[in-house]
């Protein structure tokens, strides 16, 4: 499913830019740019003959997977697949409320609540109760960001793309599709938060008050590192951290320019692309900021 990817002068002028173009993964059908991985990774799982998943999630992409598993299993009666939805014991209410409501009684779907739901999740995969979807260390997870690569393609001198980065896979999912196949060199920057930022710096998890408000940044461990860090230098791009004040004032650009409330998870790809540009970058075409759901 394409997303719109439209310019926005007032936002470009605000943060400093010639152009900049927010890509609207948050109007994604499956909720978010996890949307591109989650249903491919079922997709091909259930091909191979896994009929039981389970998904270690608060956020995108437990609610790409529930939704996943929803539609294949209106469009195979005949073989139907299980989703175990695995959350933590400190997870949102708001977060919760999304994923029960989606659920919805479902029989096909779990929302299961526990002290550690990612060690349950490889726990459940290493016993062969379920295939465990964990887009960090799956490539899989990879294939389904050349489409979004491919709609943000048709940007004619497409300068810059900022994301959101937590385990790295949409980066560098992007970053190997331009680098391979695509006629756009853009720079790839990758942006964390203050309180988990692994492939920017070596602390990560840092005891600080308040958390970070962009709670979908929780890979600690950062197995893509390496292979993010190798696409940044080969294309020229950054690296960056936004602590809450500057999450707060990207929100309340856009906002204010736009017209549109973008999540704090989002709004870190407004936060580093401010960062470059008061640190001296120069960008002379397109740049695009990920909005990548909530």
């Amino acid at each position: 499913m394409k997303t719109p990817q439209q310019s926005y002068p007032k936002l470009a002028k605000a943060v400093g830019v010639p152009e900049l173009y927010l890509k609207r993964e948050d109007l994604h059908k499956y909720g978010s740019h996890k949307g591109r991985s989650i249903p491919l990774m079922i997709k091909e799982y259930a091909k191979q003959g896994y009929a039981s998943f389970a998904v270690s999630s608060s956020g995108n992409a437990a609610l790409a997977a529930v939704r996943a598993t929803i539609k294949h299993n209106q469009n195979n009666p005949k073989n139907p697949i299980t989703l175990s939805v695995l959350i933590g014991e400190r997870i949102r209410k708001e977060k919760k409320d999304i994923l029960e409501k989606e659920i919805n009684g479902n029989s096909s779907l779990t929302l299961e609540q526990m002290p550690r739901p990612k060690q349950e999740g490889m726990t459940r995969e290493k016993e062969q109760k379920a295939k465990y979807l964990r887009q960090s260390v799956d490539d899989l997870a990879l294939v389904g960001y050349m489409e979004l690569a491919e709609e943000l393609n048709k940007l004619p001198g497409l300068s810059a793309i900022f994301i959101p980065t937590s385990s790295g896979t949409t980066a560098q999912g992007l970053g190997e599709a331009f680098l391979s196949a695509l006629s756009e060199k853009p720079e790839i920057h990758i942006v964390q938060t203050d309180s988990c930022h692994p492939m920017v710096g070596e602390k990560t998890f840092e005891e600080h008050t308040p958390p970070s408000l962009a709670d979908a940044i929780v890979d600690i461990v950062g197995h893509r590192k390496k292979v993010v860090l190798d696409i940044i230098k080969k294309t020229n791009g950054g690296r960056w951290v936004a602590d809450n004040a500057a999450l707060e004032e990207a929100k309340k650009i856009v906002k204010e320019t736009s017209g549109i409330d973008i999540s704090y998870n989002s709004a870190l790809s407004i936060a580093g692309l401010r960062q470059a540009v008061a640190q001296g970058e120069k960008f002379f075409g397109p740049v695009v900021c990920l909005i990548t759901g909530k």
